[in-house]
């Protein structure tokens, strides 16, 4: 048994790392780069995407988003209850529109239901199921959507 356990090691350690193996087959730029990844999604995660752990990459990111908005809005809440309570319609504690016209309260709603969704649909399963498995395109559609939503929190 632990001559299988350090063959496997060897193994491992052997294997190389994503952008090595971009880096060696010729196909240029990071994926993070193609896709244009908000630079604090791209601190927190590239390590652990670079190592083929892709739904900790992605939860990582939507952490990140939490604690942005949980700073933003003052609050103590946490995932779903806190994007509901922070991008409410009447008294936002994060106003993401001016809210002057139906478009802009429209779109305040519709950021609302995106961060909340995000942390029902992507950040929760990966907090608290074990074992979730997540392909490397799936991986990098969450982390622009997390891009996407961190660089609305930057324009706060």
């Amino acid at each position: 048994m632990a001559d299988e356990v350090s063959q496997f090691e060897t193994i491992a350690r052997r294997s190389p790392r994503y952008s090595e193996r971009q880096s060696a087959s010729g196909q240029g730029s990071h994926p993070f780069e193609l896709r244009s990844l908000h630079p604090r999604v791209s601190d927190a995660t590239r390590h652990l995407f670079d190592d083929g752990h892709y739904a900790q990459a992605t939860f990582e990111a939507f952490k990140l988003i939490e604690q942005e908005v949980r700073k933003l809005a003052r609050s103590s809440k946490s995932g779903q209850a806190l994007m509901m309570s922070a991008f409410q319609a009447k008294f936002p504690k994060v106003r993401l529109t001016e809210m002057s016209n139906q478009s802009e309260v429209d779109e305040q709603e519709g950021f609302r239901f995106l961060f909340a969704g995000a942390m029902l649909a992507i950040r929760n399963p990966r907090g608290h199921e074990v074992g979730v498995d997540e392909s490397l395109d799936d991986c990098l559609d969450h982390l622009s959507l997390a891009s996407l939503l961190l660089r609305r929190l930057d324009a706060v």
